[in-house]
């Protein structure tokens, strides 16, 4: 996610809450429901039967995905003079947005318009953008010193284009399930979008429909296919894939424009020919699947200390722009040109990842519940059931 981000202004990006759970598991990502198990034994005695866990795996994928969203930004102010950072971060940004997008695919599975998970989108998404898109726009006008900044829904600010995004991609579910082949007819509509200079920056439709391939893709997974990503052969194959990765990124860093990672504008929009718009769409689906592959098989399964943080992984995800955004504004990166520097850009990283972690704490939630887990339960209709 002022001016849908241009190659000049990045946002990541970023899921939501679990339609299942308690509220106080919210997160970024779709909601987080474990697939379909057989039934359950009846509990004898009639004690009630056991609360549904939730999977590690995917709050660990979560978590580690969010670190690399904020480490990504916060490398922005400093990767100018550095090649080999300028490498890393278009590495990381090829996939760290694919992996959550076809996460919350995966969890938008059962999402069909019913009463209460349209409530849920409504809490979830729709409340947090508004508030965070408002608290965005005065912080850029009051801290950041730009008097003349609007408050507009219509015009998503630095990174909040993931929850209008995510609402779109959601209501739209069921159309794409009942497509017979929905994934080709997503990847033509990326591509029409990357050749449409005049989609403009509303909704920040150019993006929604670049990152589009990557929700229906989640969409149509199932289980097994996370089971095989996990399989030792792909662990190993991934090292020396992300290795030539990082080989190609190093030679192609001074080469290559960032605004193709952003997805964020059109081919003729960054004064390159319509066709590459096409040409470049396919490549960087492709490019970012493998990776994404390589990441999720390297993701642990099992609980790990910061395995609960993954469910707190919406307050890191709005609340860590203010940091980003305000050093900006504070010139902090300007004052303090050795952090431009090798030991600058190790430090940044170890911060990054640290406050964002910190921001996906159950303090933090249990403080933001009230923009990211409003109640509303007084302005929806009660639920009447038909007998």
């Amino acid at each position: 996610m002022s001016k849908a981000p241009s190659e000049f202004q990045r946002a990541p990006i970023t899921p939501e809450s679990r339609e299942s759970e308690p509220r106080h598991q919210q997160t970024l990502t779709a909601p987080q429901v474990r697939p379909p198990a057989p039934e359950a034994t009846p509990a004898r005695d009639g004690a009630p039967a056991p609360a549904k866990r939730r999977d590690a795996y995917f709050d660990n994928v979560k978590y580690l995905a969010i670190v690399l969203v904020a480490v990504a930004h916060a490398w922005e102010p400093v990767m100018d003079g550095s090649r080999t950072a300028r490498a890393l971060y278009m590495v990381v940004y090829t996939f760290h947005m694919p992996a959550f997008i076809l996460v919350s695919g995966y969890f938008s599975r059962s999402f069909d318009m019913s009463s209460p998970k349209v409530k849920r989108l409504v809490t979830s998404v729709v409340v947090p953008y508004v508030l965070f898109e408002t608290a965005y726009s005065l912080f850029k006008r009051y801290a950041g010193g730009v008097e003349d900044t609007s408050i507009t829904l219509l015009d998503p600010f630095f990174l909040t284009w993931f929850l209008i995004a995510l609402f779109i991609w959601r209501v739209t579910t069921p159309i794409w399930q009942s497509l017979r082949h929905p994934l080709p007819v997503a990847l033509a509509i990326a591509v029409l979008a990357s050749v449409t200079p005049g989609i403009g920056d509303d909704l920040d439709l150019q993006r929604v429909c670049q990152l589009l391939p990557f929700f229906v893709l989640g969409l149509l997974m199932k289980p097994e296919h996370f089971q095989l990503v996990r399989r030792r052969e792909v662990r190993l194959l991934s090292l020396p894939l992300f290795a030539g990765a990082l080989v190609f990124a190093y030679w192609l860093a001074p080469r290559m424009r960032l605004g193709w990672f952003y997805r964020s504008n059109s081919a003729q929009e960054m004064d390159a020919p319509w066709w590459s718009g096409a040409v470049m769409t396919l490549g960087m689906f492709g490019c970012a699947m493998l990776l994404t592959i390589a990441f999720l098989a390297w993701v642990p399964r099992r609980h790990m200390w910061f395995t609960a943080l993954g469910a707190g992984t919406i307050c890191g995800y709005l609340l860590h722009g203010f940091l980003v955004k305000g050093a900006d504004y504070y010139d902090l990166f300007d004052r303090y040109e050795w952090l431009s520097g090798p030991a600058g850009l190790v430090v940044v990283s170890l911060v990054a990842a640290a406050a964002v972690t910190l921001l996906c704490t159950p303090p933090v939630r249990r403080v933001l519940r009230f923009a990211t887990e409003p109640d509303m339960n007084w302005a929806f209709r009660r639920s009447t059931v038909k007998r």
